[in-house]
This record gives structure tokens, sequence and C-alpha cells, in this order.
């Protein structure tokens, strides 16, 4: 299951994203977490220091070794280097498990230990000064968009993206690759402001979106927030010392979490695990396609000198993997 965190500056996605990250660890499920947000914060909430956040291996320094790997043995793919982050994967590409080992996540993920479990933890990069003026920051989420194109997941299994902050995850197709994306928005008018600009696209695009408040303190807030949003308003988070702890690195225990954010982080889960019932794995494809085929006419033909649009195998559809069966040999989208 895919899970975006998304929201404003400031509106704590980086911690609730963290928290329900620990929560699903606690379960014994295979998660990956990917910080894909420009600050680079990730890390940090769960548990790394500052040096180790920055040690982390950047996704965007290994892209050609991703490339490589997900290219398989494609025909339709004439080198790694024809590779936009929308490509779509084909007979002989390679498929990424959430919970197999591959060399992807030898050279992009590493293992980190929470109290009661562990998770993978992926990251894009920061933004360097190396980039100003010659890159913008959705080069960097490319490798990420490509994993997720090529990524067969299933029931219990969880990939946890914390995203970059604003609407700025707009600016290519990564917004849909998910089954479900968490809004956290603060109960004040500049809070929901990014709510509005998803609320369009999701609709747009059949996104599965629902808002979580933060910093709520009172009825009045919860008030506030239901006017706003309405029936996306899925749970609110109040006060919490755990968080204030962890937040000066000296977190207690994860079961130490107040129950009642416990119960909110409960709730989250409920709603990924409902969300599970309606994947369509045929809409999945067609919107990679679709920003595949927009991109490749947009840049990424005069980019690559290529027709990327000959990428696009139209006998290839996702699916959930089945053990026993070849994940890359999946009936065509209807």
């Amino acid at each position: 299951m895919k899970i975006a965190f998304v929201g404003k500056g400031g509106s704590g996605k980086t911690t609730l994203s963290s928290l329900f990250i620990r929560h699903l660890a606690a379960t014994h499920a295979p998660v990956v977490a990917v910080d894909a947000d420009i600050n680079q914060h990730l890390g940090v909430a769960l548990g790394l220091d500052e040096a180790e956040a920055a040690a982390l291996p950047a996704m965007g320094a290994h892209l050609p070794l991703i490339k490589d790997y997900l290219r398989g043995t494609n025909p339709r793919i004439a080198s790694a280097e024809t590779m936009i982050k929308t490509t779509p994967p084909g007979e002989g590409s390679r498929l990424l498990r959430i919970g197999e080992d591959n060399p992807v996540y030898q050279a992009c993920a590493r293992t980190l230990p929470l109290d009661n479990g562990s998770v993978r933890l992926m990251a894009t990069g920061p933004f360097t000064e190396a980039d100003l003026g010659v890159a913008c920051y959705h080069s960097k989420v490319g490798a990420i968009e490509l994993c997720l194109n090529h990524l067969v997941d299933g029931r219990g299994e969880f990939i946890v993206v914390d995203m970059t902050a604003g609407s700025d995850s707009f600016a290519s197709g990564l917004f849909t690759r998910f089954d479900m994306t968490f809004l956290v928005a603060e109960p004040t008018r500049k809070g929901v402001s990014v709510y509005r600009q998803y609320k369009e696209y999701a609709r747009d695009f059949d996104v599965a979106l629902q808002v979580v408040g933060n910093k709520v303190q009172g009825s009045d807030d919860l008030d506030f927030l239901r006017a706003e949003v309405g029936d996306d308003l899925l749970v609110a988070f109040g006060h919490s010392d755990w968080v204030r702890a962890m937040e000066k690195g000296r977190a207690p225990r994860f079961e130490e979490l107040e129950e009642t954010n416990r119960d909110a982080l409960r709730t989250l889960q409920d709603a990924v695990d409902a969300s599970y019932e309606r994947r369509d794995w045929q809409r999945y494809t067609r919107q990679m396609v679709h920003f595949h085929l927009k991109n490749a006419q947009s840049w990424g033909n005069a980019k690559t000198g290529a027709d990327l649009a000959a990428q696009v195998d139209p006998a290839f559809g996702l699916r959930e993997f089945v053990p026993g069966e070849s994940p890359a040999a999946t009936p065509a989208p209807a």
C-alpha cells in the first residue's frame, strides 16, 4: 500500500508521517519510508541524529543504477539514458517488491531499527548548492516516481512517502501514485489553503484524499476544520508531550505515546486498509502512461533524443504480484 503525507510547510506532516511509520513498524509489517521533502527531516523524526540523517544515500545520486536495474531486458528501452522519471515498465522490466532485497535497496535504503520493529529508510537527497540555477527540485524526486511506477505492492506491506511541502507535488505525476494521501492541516486559513488546491487535483485524477487535523487544541479548532474540509476530515491530533520530547531528541519508547494519539494512528491505518478494496491497477497504469506521454512531448523527447512514446508497451499492465507468477507477465488494461 502506497501512502503519501502532504501539507504546507510547518503543518507537522513530517512528524505525523514519522508517527505513522512507527505505528506500522510496531505491527511488524514490511515498511519502506521515503523522505521526499526538500528539507530532509524524516530521518531525524525517526530517531537519527543530524549527522546520521545527512549521511543517508541520496536516491538521485544513484539514478543511473536505478534506471539500469529497472530497465532489465525491456526491448522498448534502448538504454538507461533514455529513461525518464515517468518511463513505464513493460515486458522484460524489473519490478520492485517492498519486502525483497534488490540492488536499488542495497544502494539507496538503510535499515533503521525502531522500538518494536524496523523500516527501510530512503531519501531523495537535499537540494545542494550545485543544483542552484541548473536543476529544479522535481528532478530529485524523479527517482521516487520511477520506483513507484515499477512497484508491485500488496495488502499488509507499506511504502510511506513524506512529500515536499505545499502544492509543489503537482508539478509531476507523482501525486497519482498513492493509494491514500493524507493532507495534514492546521486549524488556520493558511492551514487549509493547500487542501483546496489538492482537492481540485485529487478530484480530477481520482486520488483518495483524507485530511488529518494537527495542532488541534479544542472544539473550536475542530469545528473550524469541519467547516472548511467537510467529510474529508478523517481525524485530528492534539498536543503531545511525547512529540515534544521527540523534538528535543529525548523520545520515550513509542508505546508511551498518548492513547488518544495512538487511536488516531489506528484510524489512519483503518483508512489505508479500507482503500485496498478500491485499488484499480488499470487506472494506475493508464495514469502512468498519461503522464509519461505528456512529459515525453513537453521535454523528454528533446532531452533524450528519442521517441519516448515508443517506450509504452500496450500489452503490459501492472497488477499486484502473486507468488509463483512473473510480475512482468501481466494482462494489459482494458
